[in-house]
């Protein structure tokens, strides 16, 4: 049986760093941009498994809001309301990796049924799906917002594979996000852990992905054999 892909979004298909330059455009210290956007980014997350510890789910626009208004307060980087809106606008044109595209086009040609999976909202991933141009390689986006949870949350798992009406065994999660990875094999799901930095380390959590790849080219090389 053919199997089911559903891909992460965020920092698997589109690059999250993204934000980078325009962050060195905006501090009065351009060196801070990197860790600017890399603790934008933990912090987003943190909020989002805050968010769905404590049962109180906000969308991840909202954390993502609130993240950004956390980093600014932390590095006192002094940013304006208006550079705080127009770097939120900014997160929803990132741009895709350049494995993205090819390797999606080329699962698709050969059948394989591929879908977006995010905590982001299905109007929110669609566009930015869209602006990167790789929407119409995924035959759909299955969103956590439409039951309020969160990944890790077993049951985001369990609404996808409902989603996709298929079997466990049959359902590959992708990400480059290894709490996502983790989540996936705890609810019976194969994973794929795409590794975008050769020194990132995988959680010891006595948990393995299926498959570890350097990127989606040689995920797709891979699954298609």
């Amino acid at each position: 049986m053919q199997p089911v892909l559903a891909f992460d979004v965020y920092g698997t298909l589109i690059d999250t760093q993204g934000v980078e330059q325009e962050l060195e455009r905006r501090l009065k210290e351009p060196a801070k941009a990197g860790e600017f956007a890399k603790r934008w980014r933990e912090k987003q997350l943190e909020y989002s498994f805050r968010a769905g510890l404590m049962g109180a789910y906000v969308s991840f626009a909202e954390c993502t809001h609130r993240a950004l208004v956390f980093t600014d307060r932390a590095l006192q980087t002094g940013l304006s309301d208006n550079d705080c809106d127009h770097l939120l606008a900014l997160y929803g044109e990132l741009p895709a990796f350049e494995d993205v595209a090819p390797a999606l086009e080329a699962l698709a040609q050969a059948g394989v049924r591929c879908v977006a999976f995010s905590n982001g909202t299905e109007e929110a991933v669609a566009g930015l799906l869209g602006r990167a141009g790789v929407a119409r390689h995924l035959a759909e986006i299955v969103s956590v917002d439409e039951i309020k949870r969160f990944k890790p949350d077993p049951a985001v798992y369990a609404y996808l594979r409902t989603r996709l009406d298929s079997r466990p065994e049959h359902t590959w999660l992708i990400s480059s996000n290894p709490f996502d990875v983790i989540g996936a094999k705890q609810a019976g799901l194969k994973s794929a852990w795409v590794r975008r930095r050769s020194d990132a380390p995988f959680d010891p959590w006595g948990i393995e992905p299926d498959m570890t790849v350097p990127d989606l080219q040689a995920f797709a090389e891979r699954m298609m054999g």
